[in-house]
Parts: structure tokens; sequence; C-alpha cells
């Protein structure tokens, strides 16, 4: 019984990438640093986690040669690889080191044209774009409207905006407009059409996507962003490997913010929580409940949002650990014909000047019961991913990337 399942642990890059100078991130290395601050102390916390990094789980399914494949240096821990586990890295070929782009490529559709971005100005958006949203969205106004930090400017502008009403709109590097507003001051509803309204207004300046901000809170040490984030992304611009596995009337279930990365298109149902633990849950009842040619696709989001962009070293190093202590349970779950891939979007290096993302290469790592497994090595574009997967399940090559699936022993 041929099933996949997808884990995209967001923003885990493993450096290495060729072309990080031109984004400003030649030496990011997510991994690389978050395993060397560790082994220094630097990733020490009271309460929280100390000493080395241990993830020895993925360790186990190569993780540590993925990381050699992609910088060419050893990481310093290691562990004996369990059977049928095959490790690697990728290299994106998407414009951008975004989450749509990244997510777009996994699912076999690099992304070939350039992104629109907002400049690192004040203003930070076009005055008839603005004029637009207050127009259409019947606000008395906008505040921020500039590059910022969500933490930082709902802290800065939270008690303005609850008492003006005058909702919170920031951009990053990131081809993104994000809205930060109030749950009960605003309202959660209000904000989503809002975010609606503001997607099509940006359609024009190729923006990849609105983002919900909602947060709770009084004061700035009270203010809390709320698991209801929503993005509104542009649809994919061509099929992708969901699109492919729906149009022969597989399942894909995804889970976290899958569905709206692609616009809820080729997504048979979503499954959301709050925090990886929550919704790694989610991620092992979809295990349960995958039929025949379904796909799994699930992304992790708290290594990216709360602690790759606030830059907390320690937090992501416990966040890691975490994961790596729950993954026993999805591979009890992995059967015969089933195949169980980690990877990454891109990557959000802590120890990183600034507070966006890096570019980086990703690890390629998994299992699946019956494949020989062994090194892939340095897979040219992510869409690799998806091929691979698409052959798993019995659909014939797309356009974009070659499956690695002969390399570790799958059906060619």
């Amino acid at each position: 019984m041929a099933r996949a399942f997808l884990f995209v642990l967001d923003s885990f890059g493993i450096g290495g990438a060729a072309d990080a100078g031109r984004y400003g991130d030649a030496g990011a290395d997510t991994f690389g640093h978050i395993l060397k601050a560790c082994a220094e102390g630097r990733a020490d916390r009271e309460g929280l986690r100390k000493g080395q990094l241990a993830v020895p789980n993925m360790m186990s399914l190569g993780l540590g040669r993925a990381a050699q494949t992609s910088t060419g240096l050893r990481p310093g821990i290691d562990a004996p690889l369990i059977a049928s586990a095959f490790h690697g890295a990728a290299q994106e070929v998407s414009s951008g080191k975004d989450t749509p782009s990244g997510h777009w490529e996994i699912a076999g559709l690099p992304v070939r044209f350039d992104w629109g971005y907002f400049p690192d100005t004040v203003p930070a958006f076009p005055a008839e774009l603005t004029e637009a949203i207050i127009r259409e969205g019947k606000l008395p106004g906008i505040l921020g409207n500039c590059h910022a930090s969500g933490t930082e400017i709902i802290e800065r502008l939270g008690e303005e905006h609850i008492r003006t009403a005058k909702p919170i709109c920031y951009t990053s590097v990131d081809s993104v407009l994000q809205i930060a507003a109030h749950e009960t001051h605003f309202g959660l509803e209000r904000l989503y059409a809002l975010c609606l309204t503001v997607r099509r207004l940006v359609d024009p300046l190729k923006i990849g996507r609105v983002i919900a901000r909602p947060f709770v809170g009084e004061t700035p040490a009270t203010f809390q962003r709320t698991h209801n984030r929503r993005d509104y992304a542009v649809p994919p611009p061509e099929e992708t490997l969901l699109d492919r596995l729906a149009g022969r009337g597989s399942k894909v279930v995804a889970v976290g913010k899958i569905g709206d990365i692609f616009a809820h298109r080729g997504i048979f149902e979503v499954r959301k929580a709050g925090g990886n633990m929550a919704m790694f849950d989610k991620a092992l009842g979809a295990m349960d409940d995958a039929g025949e040619g379904d796909l799994v696709f699930a992304n992790f989001v708290d290594f990216d949002t709360d602690f790759g962009h606030r830059r907390d070293v320690a937090g992501y190093a416990a966040a890691l650990e975490a994961f790596d202590r729950r993954l026993p349970e999805a591979l009890s779950r992995i059967r015969p014909g089933d195949l169980l891939i980690l990877t990454a979007d891109h990557g959000n290096d802590p120890t990183w000047r600034g507070t966006d993302h890096t570019r980086e290469r990703v690890p390629v790592i998994g299992i699946g019961p019956g494949l020989k497994g062994g090194d892939i090595g340095l897979r040219p574009t992510f869409a690799d991913i998806g091929e691979t997967v698409a052959e798993h399940l019995g659909l014939a090559a797309g356009r974009h990337g070659t499956s690695f699936l002969a390399t570790i022993g799958g059906h060619a």
C-alpha cells in the first residue's frame, strides 16, 4: 500500500546555498550554528534546555550526513543510520527565500518569476495602495506602513491600534503584507475580511502573501499573537503535486498552514492546531487515517515564527529536541509501502543578523520500509522531493525535478 508523508520543519536550513551571497546570507547555517551554540553553552536556558543539541532520531535518519553534503563539514554529532533511511540535501532554484517559493518547489513547481517586494522605507507601501486599503476596508487609517518584526511592532503600536481601530500593516524582505489586529477590539472575522480585500488589491503588485496576524492582550507587556493566523496566498501558476494527486482522486491532507500556502488548491482536508506539538498530534492522526495513494503534507511553523524570526537560539534548539522526541511516534506508523520525508522550505538562522529568512539548502531525510536507503546526494532542486513522492504514489513524471526513488531502491 503506497502512502506518503511529507513533514516540513519550517525554516530548518542546513547552510551551504551556492547563491546565498546574492541574498546577503553567505555563511548562514541554521542547523550548523544551532549545533555550535549548543556545544559552546550559548543555547542553555534555565528550565528549558542545556548542553549539546540532542536530536538522535533525526540523526539516525541521516541529518548529520545531509548537513555534510550541504556544507562539506561534519556536524560534530552523529548516530548509526536505521534500516531503509536515506539522506541528502537540496538546493532551491526558485526566486526568493520565502514560504510559498519553498513549498511550491517542494511540491514540484519552482518559482521562476520574481515576486513583488515593498521597499525598506517609511512609508513602505505605495500611496495609492494605502489609500485603497483605507477606502475599501472602511478604515480610519492604518498604522505601521514599514518593515518590522511582528512582535516588536505589535508591542510598539498595539495600544494605539486599540484606541484608534487602525490596523497595523507591515512587511519584511519577503513578498508579504501582514496585518495585525486585536481579536476582540478589532474583531477576528473583520481582520480576515480585510485581508481578503487587501489580497485583491496587491495582486497587480505580485505580492506572494497577505497574512492575518491576530493578537490579544491590553498592554505591551501582555500583547500576544494567537494561533488564528491565516495566510492568503497567490494560487500556484501551474499544477503542483497536490493538484495531480487530487486530479486522480487521491486525498491530500494538509496539516498546519499548508492549505493556505497553496491557496487551498488540491487539498482534500485541512487540519490545524496551535503549536508544533499539537500539530504533531494532528499529523499522527492524519497518518492513521491515510489510505492508498494519499499524501499527508504537514508544516511545523514554530521553528520559523517563534524562534527563527525572533533569533532565539535556545528556543529553536529546544523545539528541535521536542520534535525529535516525538519522531518515533511517526516512525512507528510507517508500514511497508509508505514513504516519509522530512525537509524544510528555507533557512532562518537564529544566530544571523536581522530577523528574516536565510537562503540555505535544506535536508532531505526519510525512510521507506523495504527500500535500501542510502545517500541521495545534493539534489539540484527541491522539486526532486515532489517528483519522488509522485513516482512513489504512482503518478506520471511532472515537468520539473527528477525522482530519486530508484536511487534508494524504489520502483523505477
